[in-house]
């Protein structure tokens, strides 16, 4: 039985819309969990900051308190890559690019600002030292890419780092996206 509180809004919506019509004639309690699921809100889950000394896990992802965070908007070179200098030597850029943001972060206090969640479960924030966001920096020193896919705000300091020559911009390097698909 509807409520008669909410039958005025019954009959309103029972004149404009065959759905609600169909379903009216079916069963009242099935109007009304309806019309509450509608009308219903739920306020967003906010999500905390994550506080503390960040581990480093490869280039673009940290550890904080047993949390795996990605860095937001930027594709780190794999750990396992490697990279080639311009006079044609290899080199372990991939390595280097985590070494690079451990000696950056070096038991400094990490925040990170939870934006997402990524398909393997991992947090995607942005992340700073004092003020300063960590994808900026690896991406301004040429460790990781900018992934515009996400955000365009980091292709100016990518532009840069590569007119420098600087981290894997010293040489060529494989995508990290076709390496991660040949694998």
């Amino acid at each position: 039985m509807i409520p008669e509180t909410l039958k005025p809004l019954v009959r309103l919506r029972y004149r404009h819309c065959l759905f609600f019509r169909q379903i009216h004639l079916r069963s009242p309690r099935a109007l009304l969990a309806v019309f509450l699921a509608a009308t219903t809100t739920v306020a967003p889950a906010v999500a905390q900051d994550i506080v503390g000394r960040a581990s480093v896990i490869d280039g673009d992802t940290v550890e904080i308190h047993g949390t795996r965070i990605r860095l937001f908007a930027i594709d780190a070179v794999e750990s396992r890559q490697s990279c080639t200098t311009f006079q044609g030597q290899r080199w372990p850029c991939g390595r280097e690019a985590a070494f690079a943001l451990a000696d950056h972060i070096a038991g400094k206090t990490v925040t990170c600002q939870p934006i997402d969640q990524d398909r393997y479960g991992r947090i995607v924030a942005r992340c700073y030292i004092e003020n300063q966001d960590i994808a900026a920096w690896s991406v301004a020193n040429g460790w990781s890419l900018a992934w515009s896919r996400y955000s365009t705000e980091y292709l100016p300091l990518q532009r840069s780092a590569k007119s420098l020559g600087l981290g894997i911009w010293s040489g060529t390097f494989e995508d990290p996206k076709s390496l991660r698909k040949r694998s």
